[in-house]
């Protein structure tokens, strides 16, 4: 269920507009991290790009799991059983978001993710039922806890943790965090197709945000606008068709793997874009909506008090298009 690495190509993205002749107090940023880029606006008029880099090296080295310094992964060695503030704010998020959706989501999956190949390693071949059955043994977020000391509990010693499924919205707050500390009180934070926005953009107009087209696989090909602002809000999207393989026999199977069955997912949801006060929350609830049924996926979003996009399959190449909540779109470029 969880995304190999932080870094696939993301679903989403900032419109990006000609802004030379707006306002000066906007200033841009551009990088990269994670395997993919980022793109910032903001205002204010002071460059704060150090700070942005540092907020996002500060999320690498607490939670990426690809990192073999970072925290998480010295939890996941068995090198220490204590975590701080970054680690228990992405467990006590998954472990809601988890709950949620009956155990469909959970990042403990990640021995699951590994043997299918879509996390640290690129094992090819499907596992026999046996292996999936001895790792599925070592999953289920429920059965883990923390205390009022930061001590962690696992279920069992070989439960990994992968919060790569929120980590990215994760990191994505705490720079928009850091740009309001600083006074910023218009903004747009993308990182890797993760977004959160407030205030209007240098145009005095709401952030306009891009859906691309599920059939059109690694071209961006725009589905649809999302207009944001100027309350604070976060956008998240997720899917299969970008990330999947093929086994011996040319099945085709994706990357959301379930922490239930141990197997890929079937669903007839191509992509689930997800509106939340907070990009950590929408980036997690996307991910869990590809882990069932659309109907699982609306039930889901409406419990947690959100707002969705779905867009499902339907026969042969034709889709629709499911809205949960309070969402408004925008054909108009």
């Amino acid at each position: 269920m969880m995304k190999q690495n932080f870094g696939i190509l993301p679903l989403i993205s900032a419109i990006v507009l000609t802004f030379a002749s707006c306002s000066e107090k906007f200033i841009t940023t551009d990088g990269s991290a994670w395997a993919t880029t980022y793109h910032i606006v903001y205002s204010g008029g002071r460059d704060l790009s150090d700070s942005i880099e540092a907020q996002i090296a500060l999320v690498d080295n607490e939670l990426s799991m690809f990192n073999p310094a970072s925290a998480v992964s010295a939890v996941n060695a068995g090198l220490t059983d204590t975590v701080d503030f970054y680690f228990r704010a992405v467990f006590d998020c998954a472990a809601e978001v988890s709950a949620l959706s009956d155990g469909r989501y959970d990042p403990t999956v990640a021995p699951l993710v590994d043997l299918w190949g879509f996390g640290r390693t690129d094992k090819a071949a499907a596992p026999s039922d046996s292996l999936i059955g001895a790792v599925l043994e070592s999953i289920g977020i429920a059965d883990c806890s923390i205390d009022a000391s930061g001590a962690l509990v696992r279920k069992s010693p070989e439960t990994d943790f992968d919060f790569s499924s929120l980590a990215k919205g994760f990191g994505v707050d705490c720079v928009a965090d850091m740009l309001e500390r600083n006074g910023c009180s218009d903004y747009m934070v993308e990182i890797g197709g993760e977004i959160r926005v407030r205030g209007t953009n240098p145009r005095g107009e709401k952030w306009r945000i891009q859906i691309d087209d599920p059939r059109q696989g690694t071209v961006h090909s725009r589905y649809t606008v999302l207009p944001l602002g100027p309350e604070r809000t976060a956008v998240a999207t997720s899917g299969n068709y970008r990330n999947y393989r093929a086994d011996s026999a040319g099945n085709i199977y994706g990357h959301t793997i379930s922490p239930i069955e141990g197997r890929p997912i079937a669903t007839e949801v191509l992509s689930a874009t997800v509106v939340a006060p907070s990009c950590m929350l929408a980036d997690a609830l996307a991910t869990a909506c590809m882990t069932g049924s659309a109907s699982q996926a609306e039930a889901l979003i409406v419990n947690a008090g959100a707002a969705a996009m779905l867009i499902v399959a339907e026969n042969g190449d034709d889709i629709s298009t499911k809205k949960i909540g309070c969402l408004t779109t925008n054909e108009n470029p």
